[in-house]
């Protein structure tokens, strides 16, 4: 009985995931949603197209590498309940059925390009995620060791899957490089002259609180799912310089060298500092207080960022690229998304947890 209680944990959890991952790779494919119109398409001549007719390797690397998390993801839900040849073979099935889905939609979308080729490449992607995941599972002692970790220092139930799947959602969209850490505004400078001094830009009071209120968000769900509330001091610096790490890979592959670091700015500092101090005085409210504060805190930072931060685009960090793929635009714009409904995400988690 015990064995299935954790084996149906992990299942759940996994399933968030690959949930929450699907939802990306929807985003992705069909933003900004609009413009749709019947184009005299035919899905199977897209099909039967020459697979090199819309081939770029760029395009191919791309998809495959996209659909190998949902793959790997989608296997490890899977392995939960089911062999691992039948882990592999539904993973597959499902990775092709969402990419068939998305080729299908795009035909409506005058912007977007249908491609057998893309559909292949996304298939391979989450066929090879399946089996990183079988060989990760197969692997009795490690998977052990991380459900033994788990188990040590977060809570169980499916609230808490909820929140550790909240816990990723706001880590990927922390990793954009064009935003500032742990901020809104996305970095829009035009240009930079390697010798020319730039006027000082006035200090932005906005976005230093809305730092400290993410901080707090992220820290508020942090203590709701940790064992021991003292954990937080150690798991929030572990967390932020993770976040800190690949968003400084992405930077130095996607930014022009002289934006590389300018997702650390003063406002940032400023506001993390702020939000750390307010955070270890949150540590000694009791349950209720906190998750009261929490559900404030979040309430705030939705309307800062719905009605401070509103003429804010995607498109204003462009500039700063020195690639400029349409795929860009809509992780710019997946981005933005998640910072306008985490918020929201993170009331409801709280509002499910009140009385746990």
């Amino acid at each position: 009985m015990k064995q299935i209680f954790f084996s149906e944990t992990r299942a759940r959890l996994r399933t968030w995931l690959v949930t929450g991952y699907a939802l990306f790779i929807v985003y992705a494919s069909l933003s900004p949603f609009s413009g749709w119109r019947e184009q005299g398409l035919n899905f199977l001549d897209v099909l039967r197209e020459p697979l090199r007719f819309t081939y770029t390797a760029f395009d191919a690397t791309a998809n495959l590498l996209s659909y190998l998390p949902f793959g790997l993801l989608a296997g490890l839900a899977l392995r939960a309940r089911f062999g691992a040849a039948s882990s592999v073979l539904l993973s597959l099935c499902l990775g092709v059925s969402l990419s068939a889905g998305m080729e299908f939609l795009q035909m409506y979308l005058p912007a977007r390009i249908s491609s057998n080729m893309d559909l292949l490449s996304n298939g391979t992607g989450a066929l090879l995620g399946a089996l990183l995941a079988v060989s990760v599972v197969s692997r009795m002692g490690l998977s052990a060791r991380l459900i033994r970790w788990r188990r040590s220092l977060f809570h169980q139930g499916k609230e808490m899957d909820f929140g550790l799947a909240l816990l990723a959602l706001w880590m990927f969209g922390q990793i954009n490089p064009s935003l500032p850490l742990l901020g809104n505004v996305f970095i829009s400078e035009v240009a930079r002259q390697p010798f020319a001094a730039l006027p000082p830009a006035p200090f932005d009071w906005w976005e230093s609180g809305a730092v400290t209120l993410n901080l707090l968000m992220l820290g508020t769900l942090l203590l709701t799912l940790l064992r021991a509330p003292r954990n937080t001091a150690a798991a929030l610096p572990v967390i932020l310089s993770a976040v800190a790490l690949v968003k400084f890979i992405m930077a130095a592959a996607l930014l022009k060298s002289w934006a590389l670091l300018l997702w650390i700015n003063s406002e940032a500092v400023l506001g993390m500092l702020l939000g750390v101090v307010l955070l270890f005085a949150a540590q000694g409210l009791p349950r209720g207080a906190a998750i009261i504060s929490g559900a404030a805190v979040a309430l705030a930072y939705f309307a800062v960022t719905n009605f401070v931060f509103g003429d804010n685009t995607p498109a204003a960090a462009m500039s700063v690229y020195h690639w400029h793929y349409g795929h860009l635009l809509n992780y710019n714009g997946l981005a933005q998304t998640i910072s306008l409904v985490f918020p929201l995400l993170l009331m409801f988690h709280l509002w499910r947890i009140r009385k746990v």
